[in-house]
């Protein structure tokens, strides 16, 4: 999950739609969603002081980077992997999402430092 191709954008202070897949935002952390637009939708989120927001995106960062390097990992350790060739694409697309997550977490420490 994360942000999409178009990158971080600007945070806003209300919800643009409420979350309703039954899903908490402490669940949302732990699954390592970070981006601030899709928090926003919990309503929990709004009642938060920045600091605590950005405590919650830092740990949803955290987590998403062990999911990714699980997942490549997983990858990687398959059988036969040399007889795969579509396995090596698979853990370039991974490779990809972290070096996203990397900008992503740059932009989030940028915009949560003002």
């Amino acid at each position: 999950m994360g942000f999409e191709d178009e990158g971080i954008k600007e945070l806003s202070p209300k919800p643009t739609k409420p979350a309703t897949s039954g899903m908490t935002l402490r669940q949302a952390i732990e699954m390592g969603e970070y981006n601030p637009e899709y928090l926003a939708t919990f309503t929990e989120w709004l009642t938060l002081s920045r600091h605590i927001q950005f405590q919650y995106i830092r740990e949803a960062l955290d987590n998403r980077h062990k999911h990714l390097i699980t997942q490549w990992a997983e990858v990687n350790n398959m059988l036969d992997f040399s007889k795969k060739p579509h396995l090596s694409e698979a853990l370039e697309n991974i490779m990809l999402q972290i070096k996203k997550l990397e900008k992503d977490r740059e932009k989030l420490y940028l915009e949560y430092s003002k």
